[in-house]
């Protein structure tokens, strides 16, 4: 199945994943952060599709492997990114984001959260990109806008209409 095969590969990157029925991937850092990221999706009537924990010491690399695992779900309809970088640098993170979105072409809202060790020079990094990033510093803030871009895309896919994410630059 595609849950096994997304969990295997996890494994071998060094990544925690465990795939679930809705339609919210997330993208974390710790397990706690992922079951609090999870609550307020729920809490603003979504559902997550995932839990994928990237851990402390991610490379750009492990970003964007976490990043094919969590877009080869057909279910998901946006990525929800929330990052505590302590351990973890947020330049990292934001690196290994644009990298997977350029490779992976991603078409689907994206919204990140970083906060913590060099948080600066992520956003820097995102806003010189010419890929659509959502960067949201409130967690409640990002979890209600990935699930109203999730229902947006899920109703615009349900009439067979597009819709576009990308930057227009």
């Amino acid at each position: 199945s595609s849950e096994l095969s997304s969990g295997i590969n996890a494994e071998y990157g060094g990544l925690n994943y465990i795939g679930l029925d809705g339609s919210i991937g997330c993208l974390v850092n710790g397990a706690g952060l992922a079951m609090a990221t999870m609550d307020i999706i729920k809490l603003h009537g979504g559902d997550p599709a995932n839990f994928l924990d990237v851990g402390g010491g991610a490379t750009s690399e492990q970003v964007t492997e976490a990043f094919k695992i969590i877009s080869s779900d057909p279910k998901v309809k946006a990525i929800l990114v929330n990052i505590f970088g302590g351990i973890m640098r947020c330049d990292v993170i934001a690196q290994g984001i644009l990298d997977a979105a350029t490779n992976l072409n991603l078409d689907i809202p994206l919204i990140v959260r970083l906060q913590g060790s060099n948080v600066k020079e992520a956003k820097a990094l995102m806003a010189l990109s010419n890929i659509k990033i959502l960067p949201i510093d409130n967690l409640d803030e990002a979890a209600s806008m990935a699930v109203k871009l999730s229902d947006i895309v899920s109703r615009a896919q349900e009439l067979k209409i597009k819709v576009d994410f990308s930057l227009g630059i």
